[in-house]
């Protein structure tokens, strides 16, 4: 068996068929261990590094950062055995760091196969059907004289032409023509440098004509420019020389030098397919409702000072996903699935919460959060986040949500109406919490209040359902302790 072996970019899953390298974490010639992860691979879905399948020395690397990878192609060689000696010239002929290495497919037979012994065939360096050696294409020997392409002759520098009022408008060094009457007779003194010579209502004319005085040659006195010249000058150039003047003057430019171009791909591109899909085949309905969160800040800083929480992150998201879970009980349908000919009533809840990261809006969910405890709710959302920010959700970890929750409050934005991820029947959007002048018994108070925002696939739920389910995460964020009480 040869020494030598390809890793292919393997299946990541959830129907996947590419992957874009982010970044190598090992070189050519790096000693690497069983399940050492190798690579980090941007798929649709997220980031994930990729572990080595065997020990041994890094011999090539296939392709650089940046590029998209089919799965099952080669993307690096690993020699299995580096202390065995030398490896034989065909099989490393092939096994470069500094150029890009075309995929399995373009393999070509061109060299003999090594004497000592078989190796697998699809490898570098492998016995293909003939018995000769797999090697690159195109660093095989040349057979014919290297010819060089030949050179362009130089082409020559115009001469710059001076510019003139009647001619066009100077842009570095050439000249732009436009359609203009004949050139007004220069003075035997014309200006050079300094100054510009004009009377005080020959400049307010230019300057309210917007032409550039500096620009002109004056027929004037000494070179003066009168109001004639500056008359001329709009006449002559009103369809193309005014414009161009005054982008020279403002500094303002427009085209391709001034726009960023971001290829859609990865996350990205997911995310726009899956949002439109959702858009344009669930009816969405939302709806809103303002809560007197007061109570349920109380709570949160009682429970930051109970000893065993106090190592815990406990933020108000916290207790709308409790909410949100207690509330589920009390209306499962509201976490189904619309199914053509059916609905599909989940029994268990994976709850999805939608997390910006540098790649993407993604919404990774906690498996099965209705059967946690308030503390391992607590924990699962820590993680969650933690992991999204370090671009290190995996694709299982996105995938089989069925009920969302989008917090919208961490940007200072009071509410939304978000759109349904695919699958799913309800998103809901919590708003920042702000202190407001609230009635509360009777007397206008300062409270803490925040505004939900509710859609559902109106195709499932009906707007008694949404609303109900609505206001019951609302009765729980106004007095989160009597609801457990209550309803667990």
């Amino acid at each position: 068996m040869s020494r030598i072996k390809e890793f292919n970019l393997p299946d990541l899953g959830e129907g996947l068929t590419e992957g874009e390298i982010l970044a190598w974490l090992v070189k050519v010639g790096d000693v690497i261990e069983l399940n050492q992860p190798i690579v980090e691979v941007e798929t649709a879905k997220a980031a994930v590094e990729i572990p080595a399948k065997w020990a041994g020395e890094v011999r090539s690397i296939f392709h650089p950062e940046g590029s998209t990878v089919e799965v099952g192609t080669p993307i690096i060689a690993i020699d299995t055995d580096p202390g065995a000696g030398p490896v034989p010239e065909s099989t490393t002929s092939a096994a470069t760091s500094d150029l890009p290495t075309p995929s399995a497919a373009s393999l070509a037979a061109v060299q003999v196969a090594p004497p000592e012994g078989m190796v697998e065939p699809g490898l570098i360096g492998g016995v293909t059907p003939g018995g000769r050696t797999a090697v690159l294409v195109g660093y095989g020997p040349r057979t014919t004289p290297a010819k060089r392409r030949p050179r362009k002759p130089p082409t020559p520098t115009p001469t710059p032409t001076p510019a003139r009022a009647d001619h066009g408008v100077v842009v570095g060094d050439k000249n732009l023509p436009v359609t203009a009457k004949p050139a007004p007779q220069v003075h035997d003194r014309p200006r050079v440098g300094g100054p510009v010579l004009a009377k005080p209502p020959v400049r307010k004319v230019a300057k309210d004509l917007g032409v550039d005085l500096a620009a002109l040659v004056g027929s004037g006195p000494l070179g003066s420019i009168t109001r004639e010249d500056v008359q001329r000058a709009v006449a002559g150039s009103t369809a193309v020389a005014e414009p161009l003047a005054a982008a020279v003057t403002s500094g303002a430019s427009f085209g391709a030098d001034r726009e960023q171009r971001i290829p859609v791909k990865g996350v990205r591109r997911l995310t726009a397919e899956n949002m439109s899909r959702s858009a344009f085949t669930a009816p969405h309905v939302t709806e809103f409702l303002t809560v007197d969160v007061t109570r349920t800040m109380k709570a949160l800083d009682r429970l930051r000072g109970r000893r065993e929480w106090r190592d815990v992150r406990v933020s108000p998201l916290l207790l709308v996903a409790k909410a949100v879970l207690l509330a589920v009980r009390r209306h499962p349908m509201v976490n189904s699935t619309w199914a053509g000919d059916e609905i599909v009533v989940k029994e268990y809840v994976n709850l999805g919460i939608a997390a910006a990261t540098e790649r993407g809006l993604i919404v990774p969910n906690i498996k099965d959060a209705g059967r946690l405890t308030l503390r391992e709710l607590a924990d699962a959302l820590t993680g969650l986040v933690q992991t999204a920010k370090a671009g290190k959700t995996s694709p299982a970890d996105m995938s089989g949500g069925t009920l969302t929750i989008t917090n919208v409050g961490v940007f200072g934005v009071d509410t939304g109406t978000p759109i349904l991820p695919p699958g799913e029947s309800a998103i809901l959007a919590f708003g920042a919490v702000r202190e407001l002048p609230w009635v509360h018994k009777g007397k206008v108070r300062p409270r803490q209040v925040t505004t939900l925002g509710l859609s559902f696939d109106h195709r499932i739920i009906d707007g008694e359902l949404g609303s109900k389910f609505l206001r019951d995460i609302g009765d729980f964020l106004a007095d989160p302790e009597a609801a457990l009480l209550a309803w667990t």
